[in-house]
């Protein structure tokens, strides 16, 4: 299998996934101070919105969050919509994993068992969970 090329039938030359949060603060120090993302762009004031993007692992694929000018909060999805990060080095996971439980995001239980295994499950300030995973991925 070839890596790194889109498939026939889409020709996308960047893949983002983008969410609002009403707290971007937070989500910044959370993602960028302990998870250790890169931030690669952000924006102020633009039609209301305020933003950051962050790049995974370079600026082809990223997250992005954005915050309206009168933000409310914003609940949660359900406990199984995750972002999962494959950490082949399972000590730097548990750096990380520490990092963010020492900023205040504690592990919490997966709702799906399979999580566990090698696994480390957090919520972000919003309450949306991550998961840092032991493991190289498909």
């Amino acid at each position: 299998m070839q890596k790194n090329v889109w498939s026939t039938g889409l020709s996308a030359v960047q893949f983002r996934v983008a969410r609002p949060t009403h707290q971007l603060d937070k989500i910044v120090t959370f993602y960028r101070e302990g998870l250790g993302l890169k931030e690669v762009g952000s924006f102020q004031g633009h039609e209301g919105y305020d933003g950051v993007i962050f790049g995974l692992p370079d600026e082809k694929y990223q997250l992005e969050f954005t915050q309206y000018t009168d933000a409310v909060p914003i609940l949660p999805p359900s406990e199984d919509n995750l972002l999962v990060f494959y950490m082949p080095d399972e000590a730097e996971r548990d750096r990380v994993a520490k990092r963010l439980a020492s900023m205040g995001h504690p592990a919490v239980k997966p709702e799906n068992p399979y999580w566990r295994a090698n696994g480390v499950t957090l919520c972000d300030p919003d309450g949306w969970r991550i998961v840092l995973q032991h493991g190289s991925g498909l």
